[in-house]
């Protein structure tokens, strides 16, 4: 029945489109468990399949480009997504994350102007080998993140200096900080 049922299916095309649309938004276990609530039950593997069959919408080659990576098996299976950095859209997903895709990637869509990417040499390679004069940016997450492990690293070598120079603290010990609470307690109670 075509619009209802389509064959070897195991949902209606109905149901097909509302699950699409929450995978689509919040992909993996978090659709997982909106869909629970719906009550329609997926494993998190057949969520990442139907995402990954939804077709991708057609577009036009932006001018800043945004490349990041995620994974699709914890710690062992990354893919490469590509992102119009004005719009924040996906625009595709490659299968991995070596230079040589993403140079095929950007050989075939001319016309990126500035690549917007995490520290990592495999994207500038071939982000390079691409387009020798494209610029080639880090973005805001990355940059943050590596500006406060540094901020850390820096505190962390110089704490010794700033307790040298900060104001000198009197070391209690406990059993004078328990004694003096013992004198301070009961001499409330004296006063009533």
């Amino acid at each position: 029945m075509p619009g209802v049922l389509e064959r070897y299916q195991r949902r209606t095309a109905r149901l097909t489109v509302a699950v699409r649309s929450v995978v689509r938004e919040l992909a993996g276990r978090a659709s997982i468990r909106l869909l629970t609530a719906l009550p329609v039950r997926l494993s998190r593997h057949t969520a990442i399949r139907i995402l990954m069959r939804i077709p991708l919408p057609r577009w036009s080659t932006p001018k800043a480009l945004g490349v990041d990576d995620f994974t699709l098996r914890r710690g062992q299976h990354y893919a490469s997504v590509l992102i119009d950095a004005a719009t924040d859209r996906r625009i595709d997903v490659l299968p991995d994350r070596k230079s040589d895709s993403l140079r095929a990637w950007l050989c075939e869509q001319p016309g990126v102007e500035i690549i917007v990417r995490d520290g990592s040499t495999a994207y500038a390679e071939g982000a390079r080998r691409a387009l020798p004069g494209v610029m080639q940016a880090s973005d805001r997450w990355h940059l943050w993140n590596s500006l406060g492990r540094v901020v850390e690293k820096a505190v962390v070598a110089h704490s010794a200096c700033w307790a040298e120079a900060g104001p000198k603290r009197q070391q209690l010990t406990r059993e004078t900080t328990t004694l003096q609470r013992w004198h301070d307690i009961h001499a409330l109670l004296g006063q009533g």
